[in-house]
């Protein structure tokens, strides 16, 4: 593994779909990546970003990420998150942050107690972190959802709001929020799937800017 490049570590657990996607823009932005097993109690070596993706962890038993939450992996992920280190949870890879305690709220069925795949616009809010590639607030963003638990219910002073969605708020999040860090900025999650834009040719490429972030922006840590 190059020193020079930085390696995204992407977590697998039973039930993910999407790490193979993340993977792929990861490696797209720049990085070297590779998939990391849930029951693994270390992130590989020269790790320099870490992504939990989207699926159905553990089927979503008990609560959506409960489980995932508890996998070895984790200590090493909050253990990377605690020295600075950038982590990106994508959908059940938001729910599983937020069970871990790494993020605050709690995402609750949405409003129409469906499932929900489509495009939807989202709103840059907190321009100051290193998310979103220097775009100023109030940019927008077209970036698909495909969840049924993505509706974020939290205090949004707990952390800082990157993402809200546009005015037609999908889910029913509180406050319209769609992705949200921590305090220090360098852990986010997001409902929106942005390793499924980022080529034109499948609808948008507006997602690439998250994984050109993970790539570009130097982590405070590295495993």
């Amino acid at each position: 593994m190059s020193a020079e490049r930085a390696h995204v570590a992407v977590v697998r657990f039973p039930g993910s779909l999407d790490h193979d996607s993340a993977v792929r823009a990861a490696v797209q932005a720049g990085a070297t990546s590779g998939v990391v097993h849930h029951r693994q109690h270390e992130l590989p070596a020269g790790t320099t970003a870490v992504v939990l993706p989207g699926g159905f962890s553990y089927g979503d038993h008990l609560r959506c990420g409960a489980i995932a939450s508890r996998a070895p992996i984790m200590d090493a992920v909050r253990g990377f998150a605690a020295g600075g280190g950038r982590v990106l949870g994508i959908c059940n890879g938001f729910q599983i942050l937020c069970e871990a305690g790494l993020l605050p709220g709690v995402l609750r069925p949405n409003r129409t107690l469906s499932f929900i795949c489509r495009q939807v616009t989202l709103e840059i809010d907190d321009a100051a972190t290193a998310w979103t590639g220097g775009l100023p607030s109030g940019a927008t963003r077209s970036i698909p959802i495909k969840n049924h638990d993505g509706a974020w219910y939290g205090d949004p002073a707990d952390g800082r709001v990157v993402f809200r969605y546009d005015e037609s708020n999908p889910t029913g999040a509180y406050d319209r929020v769609a992705g949200i860090a921590n305090r220090d900025g360098n852990v986010l999650g997001m409902m929106p799937h942005p390793e499924c834009a980022c080529d034109p040719l499948v609808g948008s490429a507006d997602g690439r800017v998250l994984f050109d972030s993970l790539v570009t922006t130097p982590s405070l840590s590295a495993a």
